[in-house]
């Protein structure tokens, strides 16, 4: 594991929250557009505390993607502004609780405060962890051609080229092959 598990998991939403953005993936289609994507969000990503569920809420969801997305455009370094300014303006107070099936973890915002600013100091949280275990190769944008969804390698090695929002490995190696193929060199 690279990993502690809250981490990891606030990790792989920070991801999935940035590439509901329009301009990431293949289709361009904003994945965040409304309630019901926000509850499909949150049944694959469940978080604790109030939520208002109104169109409020919804955008500024909608408004905190493009500041995550600002980190996978940075070095380490140049990250750390970035992420020290997510913790200051939720107004960051780390301390640990236990509930549902987590065991002791770091909360660092209200149960109370919006939704928004909660997922926001959470993600914040966990590129400190990144940061400061100088694991910062494994925060990655997809290597497809055609691609630009965002993702932390996860994996043991850290040799994970793609995403999986859009098939990419699989897209990318069927073209290599075909292009093999069409070169005669296969």
């Amino acid at each position: 594991m690279v990993f502690i598990r809250d981490t990891e998991l606030s990790l792989r939403a920070a991801a999935a929250l940035v590439n509901t953005l329009p301009t990431v993936g293949l289709d361009d289609v904003d994945r965040l557009s409304s309630q019901a994507d926000a509850d499909a969000f949150f049944t694959e990503f469940p978080y604790t505390g109030a939520f208002d569920r109104d169109d409020a809420e919804l955008s500024s969801l909608r408004a905190i993607r493009p500041r995550l997305r600002g980190l996978w455009a940075v070095s380490r370094e140049e990250a750390v502004p970035l992420v020290n300014a997510m913790l200051r303006d939720g107004h960051a107070l780390p301390q640990l609780v236990i509930h549902d099936d987590y065991d002791w973890h770091i909360h660092a915002t209200e149960a109370s405060a919006p939704l928004a600013t909660r997922m926001l100091v959470e993600a914040a949280m966990a590129f400190v962890d990144i940061i400061r275990s100088d694991q910062w190769d494994r925060v990655r944008v997809c290597e497809a051609d055609d691609c630009d969804a965002v993702y932390i390698d996860f994996s043991k090695n850290g040799s994970k080229r793609y995403c999986d929002t859009g098939n990419c490995g699989n897209r990318m190696n069927v073209n290599a092959y075909r292009r093999r193929k069409a070169e005669g060199t296969d």
